[in-house]
């Protein structure tokens, strides 16, 4: 039996603004080469605990470590250095740029240029739509295309870890349920993945494991697996 060594370590993470407390002390930890799932109503303060990790928003040093170092308090750019990325809500693409300038504007911390076009070469294999349409204006793009180039554009940064924030908003189930068979391709592929997810099943369906949010707190963890057969959950996000 193989034992994952934890590639992320979150402890006691507060987040606060505008007088709010979004985010009460919460532990997470993800296993290298996995992928969990932050599951939990608008509010919760998921997003709020992804932007904390990917240097949005300021925390302590210690609170969160990537592999042995600690990365709190690092700006975003020094992160993505360190192998860390994200893919916001609302995808935050550069509308004007074509699709071909948005990937290498994921790239952007790199000098490797052939393996960058290795990267890129990987890219339009996962999203063959995005090779297709790569002189194509980002903003004239579908919302499932728009996602599938967010997503492409921070696997150019050859992440070792990537953090996904609601990446089924918005869509189509077709679509939706094409993204995810990628990011299960993308974990198998060695990427660690910490996603946010509205949509409670289709998360814990994909992930390894998995933590509820309610409130600020971390109020259940476990595999998916126990999760999606647990009363509580069923109940309050499975809509049973």
């Amino acid at each position: 039996m193989n034992v994952r060594s934890e590639l992320l370590c979150v402890r006691n993470l507060c987040v606060s603004y505008g007088g709010i407390n979004a985010v009460k002390g919460i532990d997470l930890d993800v296993a290298e080469g996995a992928m969990v799932c932050l599951i939990g109503a608008n509010g919760a303060g998921k997003t709020s605990t992804l932007k904390a990790i990917a240097g949005l928003l300021p925390v302590e040093s210690n609170v969160v470590r990537l592999r042995d170092e600690a990365i709190g308090g690092r700006r975003p750019h020094e992160l993505v250095r360190r192998g860390l990325a994200l893919v916001p809500e609302g995808r935050g693409i550069f509308a004007q740029l074509s699709v071909e300038e948005n990937l290498a504007m994921g790239a952007y911390v790199r000098s490797d240029h052939a393996e960058i076009q290795a990267d890129l070469r990987q890219v339009f294999t996962f999203f063959p739509i995005l090779e297709a349409r790569r002189r194509q204006a980002a903003g004239t793009l579908s919302g499932g295309e728009q996602q599938m180039l967010a997503i492409g554009r921070a696997l150019m940064s050859r992440p070792r870890l990537l953090l996904l924030d609601e990446p089924s908003m918005g869509l189509a189930p077709l679509i939706v349920a094409r993204i995810f068979e990628i990011l299960a391709k993308i974990a198998r592929q060695g990427v660690t993945l910490l996603v946010v997810e509205q949509n409670a099943r289709l998360a814990l369906q994909a992930c390894d494991r998995g933590y509820v949010m309610e409130n600020g707190l971390i109020t259940l963890s476990d595999s998916a697996q126990s999760l999606l057969h647990n009363d509580q959950v069923r109940k309050a996000y499975l809509g049973e």
